[in-house]
């Protein structure tokens, strides 16, 4: 009986276990909001088109609740945008509030035009919030069975968790290519070393980072056809950020691969990390090839297993 009344014990939550596709994102707003301003704004933001894909897919896929049937098993959703009217308009984001783990935002205002604003000044920390909850997600699921049997650690100086069903395709020095077959085509990674410095970040740096892609390309990456490689689609603006990769400093590329002489394209992420400590650039890149098919959650878990690299 008197383990029952100890204070840590007596203070601790029960909660449920979260649950949800990759992804998936659940918005609690009342219904006349969401066929209003801010359901447009909503939409707007967090069904936008992802970067760097052919076609248009959205960066969540987003399922509206009711407030009023916002209970049970709906709260056990992953990731959840949260509306409420309140006569303060800001932007709060918890943890763990119905489920675990979960990431929960909290948008308020007194009108439909006070949330539209926080929404729209609060975008990019929404967007962030949520999808490296998702990140994370993605990351506990390869986990459950990861590759060990390789040599990049010894080789590279890095730990990378992708998951057993990617192969090596090609070990050459310091140079890998890791590939996983999927229903429609392939999954693929790049990791390899370039001089420090010898990607200079300018105004030219796309220029330079499609430079070093397209010889790449051509040195590892053959087409199915003889004198054919991969290269970098001219036709298509490639999205350029800054990043961080296990806090080091990244320029981040988003954008579609081709093959010179064949049909064959898809898109690519492209990460230049800046490995001062060890005098170099360390380059990672997925791609995916899938025709016919969706492509954002296989580069999305191309991206949580980059995003895995541990500097040792």
């Amino acid at each position: 009986m008197t383990s029952c009344n100890d204070s840590k014990s007596s203070n601790q939550r029960l909660i449920s276990q979260s649950s949800g596709k990759i992804n998936n994102l659940s918005v609690v707003i009342d219904n006349d909001l969401w066929e209003g301003e801010v359901g447009e704004t909503i939409r707007s933001i967090l069904a936008a088109p992802v970067h760097g894909l052919p076609q248009d897919e959205p960066l969540f896929i987003l399922s509206q609740i009711p407030p009023v049937v916002f209970t049970g098993f709906a709260q056990q959703s992953r990731i959840v945008l949260k509306i409420e009217k309140s006569d303060s308009a800001k932007v709060k984001v918890a943890k763990n509030l119905f489920a675990k783990p979960q990431r929960v935002v909290v948008v308020t205002g007194n009108t439909e035009e006070d949330i539209s604003k926080q929404l729209i000044e609060n975008a990019d920390q929404i967007v962030m919030a949520l999808k490296n909850e998702e990140i994370k997600e993605q990351q506990r699921r390869i986990q459950l069975s990861v590759h060990n049997n390789n040599t990049i650690k010894e080789n590279l100086g890095i730990s990378i968790k992708f998951p057993s069903a990617y192969r090596i395709a090609t070990e050459d020095g310091k140079f890998y290519w890791i590939r996983k077959d999927i229903t429609t085509g392939t999954t693929n990674l790049l990791l390899y070393e370039l001089p420090y410095g010898s990607i200079k970040d300018n105004d030219s740096v796309v220029g330079q980072i499609i430079k070093m892609r397209d010889s790449i390309g051509k040195t590892h990456i053959p087409g199915p056809l003889d004198g054919s490689f991969m290269i970098t689609e001219d036709a298509y603006t490639p999205f350029l950020a800054k990043t961080t990769i296990d806090d080091k400093l990244a320029i981040e590329t988003r954008g579609i691969w081709d093959v010179k002489n064949a049909f064959m394209s898809g898109p690519f992420v492209n990460y230049v990390i800046d490995d001062k400590a060890n005098n170099r650039l360390l380059v990672v890149e997925g791609f995916a090839f899938a025709p016919s098919v969706s492509k954002r959650d296989y580069m999305f878990e191309l991206e949580a297993i980059i995003k895995s690299i541990d500097f040792q």
